[in-house]
């Protein structure tokens, strides 16, 4: 059940908290040595993801720290794609590689038996709901179809996803498949992590920024349009975060159409163009995690800044991105406290 003393629940109905709720994308992850000790021991990432007992201690480490005011589950958008039996590994100091998929394979792929095989990770967000604090918000995540598309075209990441623009251009109609699909199993992901005690999920479409005016409203608008309106009439009431990291001005247009709850807003975002996006809604963000990697003034400076503008309405404050291991965990704390100084 949404506790009603969780900030976050508030902020996404819509409510002005002050000072605002915090967490940050990646919050649990390289930059703390004790993630570090229990990922050693992990054996593969997967392993790591899949492990209830694992993942629910990796979740609850920075709410320990730190106090965030929301957790959220450790996992990774790749599951889904696993789960679709593309062969996903992690590769020492390369990162994800799976087998490229072909369109007779497209045409050939089965959303049966994702959820069954998604139930170690149901199985965390149970555990995480019944041991956090009660005044913890719980926020589930899946990858957009666009972003998870662009992984099982070209078998691992690649700088600008040049192979899935190019496999959406001349296969046009598996690739309008891929995603429909993709939608849909994804949404019924979303929906499950609520029913296990999630009580807000967020969609992270990290590469939408590579896609031209067209093929936004294409590849990421109409595919997350579909998902967050499963959830909404599948879940009446439930909490949906949509990040679209690189959209700059399609933002306003995202929004309208795909009725997220809540925009996640990266660094490059103005923050002029933010406070726009804010008179229609809740926002999330959007302080640069290389501050947090320079601390100091740099740090200071650029969290007063998003308070300022953004503190006086409906606001989640976070990162524009996820954080990078080689932020300082003293630099977090530091982060946690001057946000939660805040007074407008």
């Amino acid at each position: 059940m949404t506790g009603t003393n969780r900030k976050i629940v508030s902020v996404l109905e819509g409510k002005t908290v002050s000072p605002p709720p915090v967490w940050l994308m990646r919050q649990a992850g390289r930059y703390l040595p004790e993630y570090r000790e229990v990922r050693a021991r992990a054996g593969g990432f997967l392993d790591l993801c899949y492990s209830p007992d694992l993942a629910v201690e990796v979740t609850l480490q920075p709410i320990r720290r730190y106090g965030f005011d929301a957790a959220i589950l450790f996992s990774d958008i790749l599951v889904v794609p696993d789960a679709l039996q593309r062969n996903v590994r992690f590769v020492q100091g390369e990162g994800p590689r799976m087998d490229p998929i072909t369109v007779d394979e497209i045409l050939q792929l089965s959303a049966s038996g994702v959820i069954d095989y998604l139930k170690p990770v149901l199985e965390t967000v149970t555990r995480l709901r019944e041991q956090l604090p009660p005044e913890t918000a719980l926020l589930g995540f899946c990858g957009a179809p666009w972003t998870v598309a662009t992984y099982m075209i070209a078998g691992q990441g690649t700088p600008d996803q040049a192979p899935a623009r190019l496999f959406a251009y001349r296969y046009p109609e598996a690739f309008e498949k891929l995603l429909a699909l993709l939608a849909e199993v994804s949404a019924e992901y979303l929906i499950s992590q609520i029913d296990a005690g999630a009580d807000a999920v967020q969609i992270f479409d990290s590469w939408a920024g590579v896609l031209g005016e067209r093929e936004f409203e294409k590849h990421a608008i109409k595919p997350v349009e579909r998902m967050i309106d499963i959830v909404h009439s599948q879940r009446p009431g439930a909490k949906v975060i949509a990040f679209a990291k690189g959209a700059g001005f399609n933002l306003k247009t995202y929004r309208q159409r795909t009725q997220a709850d809540a925009i996640g807003l990266d660094w490059s975002v103005p923050l002029s163009f933010a406070a726009d996006l804010q008179k229609d809604g809740p926002v999330q963000g959007n302080l640069d995690p290389m501050r947090v990697v320079a601390g100091g003034q740099a740090l200071e400076d650029g969290i007063d800044a998003i308070l300022q503008t953004l503190g006086n309405g409906p606001l989640i404050f976070n990162l524009g991105h996820g954080i990078t291991p080689e932020a300082d965990p003293d630099h977090v704390a530091t982060l946690v406290n001057r946000v939660r100084g805040f007074a407008p």
